[in-house]
């Protein structure tokens, strides 16, 4: 079976992750199939609009952690091949159908797109504060939200569609009977403008996004390495296992006073 499932719509590509099982768990071949379906939508000559979405109750829940362990390793295996979608090199609009969990690296590839429709069930969470040794800190910024709320979704706290909605993050929810055609109708309004109107735009709309400064990744990047590194894996065995993780913190109890700074990195 196929972890990428592919059905055009005219000038539509509809691509559909397919770990149903899972919950659509971005796996080392998931990651490689995608790579290779996101460059063949980028370099046709028919199809100028893509969809994204999942296979059964979720959109993707992210890392497969279970692989990760078998690797022994954080963080997934990423593909030899180009990702357009990943790399910000496609050019052409990306909708998200939100069918389900939209977890961790699933709600990145999420971030990733430029319109975004979610069932009335979705659920989101950015998952890194309880996989890394640093939260998600970025998320909330990229999407102009409110200090407290990118707080809380940099803690892992879990955001209803509704909620996301309210604040801005998605364009619509639907049941879920309505979520594929109301993605296709929000695809068949793009197709109605000047190609090179659409690509322009898409492409100005995402350049005008926040970034974070140099300054602060500089800071993010050590604080990522600041604490008991054996930590971030024992998370994953603990998710795994089904039970209560055992995190240390710290190799140095007085690292807990010893944070990173902006002057010091």
């Amino acid at each position: 079976m196929a972890t990428v499932e592919t059905e055009t719509h005219g000038q539509i590509l509809v691509i559909r992750m397919n770990r149903p099982e899972r919950l659509n768990a971005l796996n080392h071949e998931m990651r490689c199939e995608l790579a290779d379906t996101w460059s063949m939508f980028r370099e046709s000559a028919e199809l100028e609009v893509a969809i994204f979405t999942g296979t059964g109750r979720g959109f993707c829940a992210g890392e497969d952690m279970k692989e990760s362990l078998e690797d022994g390793a954080p963080g997934g295996r990423r593909p030899a091949q180009a990702d357009p979608f990943m790399d910000g090199t496609l050019e052409k609009p990306v909708i998200a159908a939100i069918n389900g969990f939209a977890m961790g690296g699933g709600f990145m590839l999420v971030e990733g797109t430029d319109l975004r429709v979610a069932v009335e069930d979705a659920v989101f969470e950015v998952s890194e504060a309880k996989r890394w040794l640093l939260g998600g800190y970025n998320h909330g910024h990229i999407a102009n939200l409110p200090y407290t709320v990118a707080m809380e979704m940099a803690l892992g706290y879990r955001f209803t569609a509704q909620r996301f909605y309210e604040i801005g993050f998605l364009n619509k929810v639907v049941a879920a009977d309505d979520l594929l055609p109301t993605a296709l109708q929000m695809a068949e309004h793009l197709l109605t403008l000047p190609p090179a109107s659409r690509v322009n735009t898409v492409h100005m709309m995402r350049q005008m996004r926040p970034s974070i400064a140099p300054n602060m990744e500089r800071l993010a990047d050590a604080l990522h390495k600041h604490g008991a590194k054996s930590d971030r894996m024992e998370s994953r065995a603990a998710f795994a296992e089904k039970r209560k993780p055992n995190f240390i913190g710290w190799d140095d109890p007085e690292d807990r006073y010893r944070l990173p700074t902006l002057d010091t990195v």
